[in-house]
Order: C-alpha cells, then sequence, then structure tokens
C-alpha cells in the first residue's frame, strides 16, 4: 500500500522549514504543505493554552486538506499540544522534542555535560522536565533560553553576523564551553544558526538538533501504516504562512533552498 496524499508540517513561523529541509532530503518522494504561524510567533513567549488553541487551528486546517500525517515542527508547540492533537485526530501526530538523547548517548556511559538552548516555553513545559529527570542523574545539563534567535530568524536578520554573534555571547558566555561535550538546537529555528554556534564552540563541542531523527520517526510511521509515497512521485513542497507579505515569502523560500 502507498498513499500519495501530503504530510502536513507546521510551526510558530519560518524555523519548521529547517525540518522541511531535512524532509525532502530524506523522503523526496512525499508531497509536503507547510503552514508557519509568523503572524502569531513567538509561541515561545505565548501561554500553552494559547499555543494550543493555534496548534488545534492549524491541524484543522490540515486535516480539511486531506493530509496523512501531521508533523509539529515546533518544540514549543509539541510541549504544550502534542497529547491533546493525538487524542482529538485519528491521523499520526509527529511531534519534536530537544535531542537530550542523542547528545547523552555520545558519551558511552561517560558523564555529559550538555546546554539545551530552547525557548523558554519549551524549557518550562512539565514534558521537557520529564526529559530532564530521566539524564539528569548522570549527566550534567544547562537550560538555557535564547528567544531573540527567533526573533532574528522571522526579522530576516541571519545574515546579520554582528547581531547574531552578540546574542549568542550574551547566551553562551556565562558557560565554560571548553567543558562542554554538546549543544542541544531545541527550537526549530536554531539549526539556520548552526554556522555561528559553530564559530563560538571549540571543535570538541558537537552540536545537535531533532530534525533527521524527527524524520526517521516519521518514515517508520508511515511506513507501519503503508502509507509511503510511490517511489515514482514527485514529491515537493508548498509553503503558506499566517502573514502573507511578500517578505515572508520571500524568506520561506530563501531559507527552503539554504
Amino acid at each position: 500500500m502507498v498513499s500519495r496524499a501530503a504530510i502536513g508540517v507546521f510551526d510558530s513561523g519560518l524555523g519548521g522549514i529547517s525540518v522541511v529541509r531535512q524532509l525532502r532530503r530524506d523522503l523526496p518522494n512525499e508531497h509536503v504543505l507547510y503552514f508557519g504561524d509568523s503572524a502569531n510567533a513567538p509561541y515561545g513567549r505565548k501561554t500553552p493554552e494559547q499555543v494550543r488553541e493555534l496548534s488545534f487551528d492549524i491541524v484543522d486546517r490540515f486535516v480539511r486538506q486531506g493530509v496523512k500525517a501531521v508533523v509539529i515542527a515546533c518544540n514549543t508547540a509539541t510541549s504544550a499540544a502534542v497529547d491533546a492533537l493525538r487524542e482529538a485526530y485519528d491521523i499520526p501526530i509527529i511531534g519534536m522534542e530537544p535531542a537530550l538523547k542523542p547528545a547523552c548517548d555520545r558519551g558511552h556511559g561517560t558523564a555529559q555535560r550538555i546546554i539545551v538552548a530552547a525557548t523558554p516555553l519549551t524549557l518550562h513545559e512539565p514534558k521537557f522536565k520529564r526529559l530532564m529527570t530521566r539524564f539528569s542523574d548522570q549527566h550534567t545539563i544547562f537550560s538555557q533560553p535564547c528567544p531573540d534567535l527567533v526573533e532574528i530568524l522571522e526579522h530576516g536578520q541571519l545574515e546579520d553576523r554582528d547581531r547574531v554573534i552578540r546574542t549568542l555571547h550574551g547566551y553562551l558566555d556565562q558557560y565554560d564551553l571548553d567543558a562542554i561535550d554538546s549543544v542541544v538546537l531545541g527550537c526549530t529555528h536554531f539549526p539556520f544558526f548552526r554556522s555561528y554556534f559553530r564559530e563560538l564552540l571549540p571543535e570538541t563541542t558537537a552540536i545537535i538538533d531533532g530534525n533527521a531523527g524527527t524524520i526517521r520517526h516519521l518514515q517508520v510511521i508511515l511506513e507501519s501504516l503503508g502509507k509511503l509515497a510511490p517511489e515514482d512521485a514527485a514529491g515537493g513542497a508548498e509553503l503558506r504562512n499566517s502573514d502573507p507579505s511578500e517578505r515572508v515569502a520571500a524568506l520561506e523560500r530563501s531559507l527552503l533552498e539554504r
């Protein structure tokens, strides 16, 4: 069995395009409907109730469009809404969480020192706190909110090196970076800043995001349901945003092509 139905992917804004890029690389036959909610960004500074309401509005739209699965390409929306969404819909709802387990596993039994960079809401939600509890006995984990990185990407300032580096220094200078084993990019906006993180971190410090693992999980789920796209399907991505401006549309296209 196969399915040519689309996969819905959504985020609070532009960051989820990093997940769409991963999906297009790993599952090139799939058709993707992407929705960025830039008009309501950032989710990381909203209440969980607000994020759940916005998430339900988006998934309702996807379901009306006949998608076969939804990827919540937003750690914040996953934390606030994934359980409720899974209870409400009978299609697979794939969430994301900071890739803390892969960062811990890198030590092969040796205690790791890890910075988790994410939005304030992701770091304060019970879902992340439960994740922390699983690993904090054996590893040292620092939770670092980085809300300004979301704002920089949403405002099209990714190429403003001075501002990005200054912002990262504000977040990272409090740590002894030579003693950090990994930095987890716990927001889908943050992979677009990977080269900047790399510039400031020692070569021995790994930079880890959850995009590839999320798409592998999606593939396993679709394969188990017989709903992968056929090999002759062309695939593609349609980008939509709650902010209809040409500025945002141009940003989406440029990020997808990076």
